[in-house]
């Protein structure tokens, strides 16, 4: 192709296929200013903050921005990997990219995997120019998020449209539907799980699924993340032959004064603790890679309040991260969307 450009015409990547990883995102440091920054992105999100405009800006500015960033900081810092200086998802994230690279080198020699985050650092837009200019012509979009929500994957894609409405020359791009349901990703929660639970020198009584929480008038609206949370512990539930009172659904995160989606995560571990339950573990089948929601909110704040109430024994088993089953998912995910491109 080079020999028949006229003289003077720039150097020009092209026959790659691209695919890019992405996570909900981070902060740079724990420090005040690194947590305000990530937090004004996060929280600007107008998928994720449905609130009118005008009453939420003096929110986020006059109130938010000024007090939570110190205590988010602190809760990052609890978990912070000290030895790369950065959060758990980015190393985690980044490992999965890489795993997949060394996964896909031989399936064909095309295909450029990158990671990219919605929120913080490295942003989908700076990681899309990137596999442009490493040639790639058609891109696919990989939100880790199993269970779809508007908040989530939504808004994720539409970062990624967002950059690419900046692009003369745009790549073709393919984004991964939700993945709640997929055969590849129930077996992997079922041997990760069955694993965590053998590695414990306990047996619990309850188990619990906790997913991020989202705003119920969300779900009023017709986001589907409710029933496809329901839908992924029916599934493990069926697939591990346990009862619904031994793995059940519950809700973390939720901010503001709001009706979230229940039950809640803290007052379920609260009030099994209060009942008699005195062994219990905790699984978080919505995030792809443990982060601030799972390694401090679950391992830590919910511990405590589980042996604050009469609990004894408490264990957060891992997320699928980088495992072998982890990386089983993602690859056959990849695989099957990339169909008739390679």
């Amino acid at each position: 192709m080079q020999h028949t450009l006229p003289g003077g015409h720039p150097d020009v990547n092209y026959g790659k296929i691209g695919v890019l990883l992405i996570n909900l995102g981070t902060p740079d440091a724990t420090d005040y200013w690194s947590m305000r920054r990530y937090l004004k992105e996060f929280l600007s999100d107008r998928r994720v903050i449905e609130a009118p405009r005008l009453v939420w800006w003096f929110v986020l500015n006059g109130i938010i921005l000024t007090t939570r960033p110190s205590k988010s900081g602190e809760a990052y810092d609890e978990i912070w990997n000290k030895d790369l200086d950065e959060s758990p998802l980015r190393t985690i994230t980044r490992s999965q990219a890489e795993k997949l690279t060394a996964d896909m080198a031989g399936v064909d020699e095309r295909i450029v995997v990158d990671w990219g985050m919605r929120y913080g650092n490295p942003s989908i837009k700076s990681r899309l120019e990137a596999l442009q200019k490493q040639g790639c012509e058609r891109i696919l979009l990989m939100p880790l998020y199993p269970q779809y929500s508007a908040a989530t994957t939504g808004t994720a894609n539409d970062k990624a449209f967002e950059a690419l409405m900046q692009m003369r020359w745009q790549p073709a791009v393919r984004t991964l539907p939700p993945y709640h349901d997929h055969p590849s990703y129930i077996e992997a929660l079922a041997v990760s799980l069955e694993k965590g639970v053998a590695a414990l020198d306990f047996e619990p009584e309850v188990i619990l699924t906790s997913y991020h929480g989202l705003p119920k008038s969300y779900f009023d609206k017709g986001d589907p993340y409710h029933c496809h949370c329901y839908k992924t512990t029916r599934l493990l539930r069926e697939r591990l032959g346990w009862s619904e009172d031994f793995l059940r659904v519950t809700f973390q995160s939720r901010f503001g004064k709001e009706e979230w989606l229940q039950p809640y995560t803290d007052e379920t571990v609260m009030a099994l603790a209060k009942s008699g339950v005195k062994r219990m573990a905790v699984i978080t089948p919505g995030f792809s890679a443990d982060c601030v929601e799972t390694l401090e909110e679950i391992a830590g704040e919910n511990a405590e309040y589980f042996h604050e109430n009469g609990g004894e024994q408490f264990a957060a088993i891992p997320c699928l991260n980088d495992s072998e089953e982890g990386m089983a998912v993602i690859r056959d995910l990849a695989l099957n969307e990339l169909k008739g491109w390679l």
